[in-house]
Parts: C-alpha cells; sequence; structure tokens
C-alpha cells in the first residue's frame, strides 16, 4: 500500500512562523500529539525553497503517514482538531491529503 501524505502549504501572519504568538507555540504541542497518534513523520517543515514554477506559500510542510487512510483519520480525528482550532485565524493555507505512488520509477529501467 503507497503511503500517505499530507502537504500543507503554510503563510502564517507573523513574522515568525509558529513562533511568535503562545497560542502558535500551543499549535506546535497539539499538532505533535495528533501526529504521534497517528504515525506522522516530518518529511518538509519549512526549509529553504525556491518556486520554480507556479506559486507557492512561504511555508511548506509535508508529513507523511504510513497511507492515504491514516493522513485522513488523523486529519479528521479530535486530536488534529483541537490543533486545528488553534492556527485557524493565525494563518492562510492550502492543506491537502495526496496517496503517495509507488509504481515504476525513471531509475527502474
Amino acid at each position: 500500500m503507497s503511503q500517505g501524505l499530507d502537504f500543507a502549504d503554510l503563510f502564517d501572519r507573523s513574522p515568525n512562523p509558529y513562533m511568535v504568538l503562545d497560542r502558535d507555540l500551543c499549535y506546535v504541542a497539539a499538532n505533535a500529539a495528533a501526529f504521534r497518534k497517528f504515525g506522522g513523520r516530518f518529511l518538509v517543515r519549512g526549509g529553504p525553497g525556491e518556486t520554480m514554477e507556479g506559486r507557492m506559500r512561504a511555508r511548506t510542510v509535508i508529513i507523511e503517514f504510513k497511507d492515504y487512510a491514516t493522513a485522513l483519520a488523523c486529519y479528521r480525528s479530535p486530536e488534529y482538531a483541537e490543533a486545528l482550532a488553534l492556527r485557524k485565524g493565525a494563518s492562510i493555507g492550502d492543506l491537502k491529503v495526496v496517496e503517495g505512488y509507488d509504481g515504476p520509477q525513471p531509475a527502474d529501467g
């Protein structure tokens, strides 16, 4: 089964994302509880990047889950609902849950 990825492109209204307001620190702690419960693992967490085509938000986060269903369950969980309530109003973002791909790759020949 292919992995589930949670793509969150977040633009935080504060100059130092998630670290300026006490509410932001509470969001980090609350989302950690949800991600821990569902086995989420950060692959990208706001590091440097370049937009080569199209438009991106200022901050990109990619979280890996064991599969698509688990990623959806995490987002829909009461634990993440608590975290989301803290983030709403503090950021503008686009969030997608996308099923991973485990088919043929260019390096396969």
